[in-house]
């Protein structure tokens, strides 16, 4: 089960759909997998609160993902984690990048989706492996490579 919550109105006055486009990426990543996840798209300053607390850095970034506790003896599907957007750094990276805030925002779900899953990227290795199913998956859902950058002319 994916749910989606909206802290600000950023978000959907930018995205008309933007549950939608956040349910639909996700449940892209998470293929034929289960598990609840929770997407709270919300501000740089909570996502800055969030990543100091947690990861010791006093900066907002666009997304955070936070992996469940293993529970053992759950029927059913159990909860994979919760994943935090940041919309003026997703905003702001949108249009740095020549990227519509929507695709960037499909790219960022489905990295905190594999996040949930298990992936990493603290190595070339791992960063490589991931990237090449984040393009697998984002290119089902009709979204361009976004390690690509864009070309003048």
């Amino acid at each position: 089960m994916i749910e989606v919550e909206v802290e600000v109105e950023g978000w959907t006055s930018a995205i008309d759909d933007v549950v939608s486009v956040v349910e639909r990426a996700a449940m892209a990543a998470l293929g034929d997998r289960e598990g609840g996840i929770v997407i709270l798209l919300t501000d740089n300053e909570t996502v800055r609160d969030l990543n100091d607390r947690f990861r010791g850095k006093d900066r907002p970034t666009n997304v955070l993902s936070f992996p469940a506790a293993e529970m053992p003896g759950v029927e059913g599907a159990a909860p994979l984690g919760d994943i935090v957007l940041a919309y003026g750094v997703c905003a702001a990276e949108a249009t740095e990048q020549s990227k519509t805030l929507r695709n960037h925002l499909t790219h960022l779900v489905v990295h905190g989706v594999l996040h949930l899953l298990g992936r990493d990227h603290e190595d070339d290795a791992e960063a490589e492996a991931m990237e090449g199913e984040e393009r697998a998956v984002l290119a089902r859902l009709g979204v361009s490579d976004p390690y690509t950058l864009p070309h003048d002319g």
